[in-house]
């Protein structure tokens, strides 16, 4: 058994005991119906001959349940990082004996946690990268007009009429009229945008083509067959590059595409040295984290993956979805998932102890007066109330922790 594994057995009897009993006797004796009593009137006594001193143990157990463990904690000095496993092992009309399995934090030996040698990179942006976002802008300003003369290319919407037959007969949901395509978005089927490049307004084209293997089950692998008509072609057309380009983008002061060029250079410079940034810190916990010693119990891996699945459980009710629902899409299960879970689940438990060894190794602290300041700032820069901020995060102690580990690694980067 591991050292941070504590098997504490403990009776509560007498008074506590007693108490624990009259109140579920209490609570029973509301919800039951005794001949010759309202209900929450009838005698200790009379209730125990009709329905026996057993119908309040469960009951009773579960005032005593915290009784015990308040007692354990109180006195053996615990800190418990899980949730204790507890096992009713005797009851009786005079006592109950619980047996509780608590797990503390395990021990952490810290090795080599700064000057560890990583190499830290620095964001370089080529003459290439600067065009390409520059053109991805003007994409993205770019004006969609009909095309008055020409064909269908890459990149155009063509405005079509559709109809599809498989085996003959009419495919369910394969019409439409008026239907704005992008060419190139891979809305459609492998080969059908790419079967109306070339095609002009008024043309018609048959496209013979195949369902995917990935396709739905009744149609995956069959043939198909397009009717298309092109009713309408548009295009972007790009801005170009001036002070109303500029202006478009936010840029009321420039003048000259240098100016636009530089700005560009440092949006991405400072985007590629943030994740530059992370992947050295993440190469820096993981260096730091071989370097220590450390015995994880099975059950707070476990903690970890069951924390982690509820949080994604929590962002697919965002977009109005059910765990359940998402393991009928997917073919995912809850065993699969979870040990799908295992490994960052693992990396994130080690990295947590690894960092709370080095803010106790380097008796990191925050005053009162930071963490309130680092509260503010947090609230000014949500746009909401200190309040609203510490509801949001449970207290300003959890703030603190924050501050700790964020100075943690901070220190672990020393390389």
């Amino acid at each position: 058994m591991k050292k941070n594994v504590h098997e504490i057995t403990i009776k509560i009897e007498g008074q506590d005991w007693t108490n624990a009993i009259d109140k579920a006797f209490k609570k029973k004796n509301k919800e039951v119906r005794i001949d010759g009593f309202r209900k929450g009137t009838a005698p200790k006594d009379v209730y125990i001959k009709k329905f026996g001193i057993e119908s309040l143990y469960m009951d009773a157990v579960d005032s005593a349940v915290s009784i015990a463990y308040d007692k354990i904690i109180n006195e053996q000095k615990l800190v418990p990082v899980i949730e204790p496993k507890l096992d009713v092992k005797n009851i009786s009309e005079e006592a109950v004996e619980f047996a509780f399995t608590i797990i503390t934090k395990p021990e952490v030996k810290l090795g080599d946690y700064t000057k560890l040698g990583v190499k830290k990179e620095t964001a370089k942006i080529t003459k290439k990268e600067i065009s390409e976002e520059i053109e991805h802008l003007r994409q993205q300003l770019a004006e969609i007009v009909v095309k008055e003369d020409g064909k269908v290319e890459n990149g155009d919407t063509a405005v079509i009429d559709f109809k599809g037959t498989v085996d003959g007969k009419a495919l369910e949901g394969g019409n439409g009229e008026n239907y704005p395509l992008e060419i190139g978005s891979k809305t459609f089927i492998p080969g059908f945008e790419e079967g109306l490049v070339g095609l002009a307004v008024g043309e018609t084209k048959t496209l013979n083509l195949t369902f995917p293997e990935d396709y739905v089950a009744d149609l995956k692998g069959k043939d198909v067959v397009f009717e298309v008509t092109v009713r309408e072609i548009k295009t972007r057309k790009l801005p170009e590059i001036n002070e109303d380009f500029f202006k478009d983008l936010g840029y009321d002061e420039m003048k000259t595409v240098e100016e636009l060029e530089a700005e560009v250079e440092k949006t991405l410079k400072d985007k590629k040295q943030a994740t530059i940034d992370d992947e050295y810190a993440e190469k820096c916990l993981e260096k730091a984290a071989s370097n220590m010693k450390i015995d994880l119990n099975e059950e707070i891996i476990d903690d970890e993956i069951h924390h982690m699945i509820h949080q994604f459980e929590q962002k697919l009710s965002q977009q109005g979805l059910t765990i359940e629902q998402y393991y009928q899409f997917t073919g995912q299960t809850h065993e699969k998932m979870h040990e799908q879970m295992e490994e960052e689940a693992k990396k994130r438990v080690t990295y947590r102890y690894l960092l709370e060894a080095v803010v106790d190794a380097e008796k990191i602290d925050f005053s009162e007066k930071e963490v309130k300041a680092k509260a503010k700032e947090m609230a000014d820069n949500y746009g909401i109330s200190v309040d609203e901020l510490l509801k949001a995060y449970g207290n300003i102690d959890i703030i603190k922790y924050d501050m700790t580990m964020h100075k943690a690694i901070e220190i672990i980067k020393e390389s």
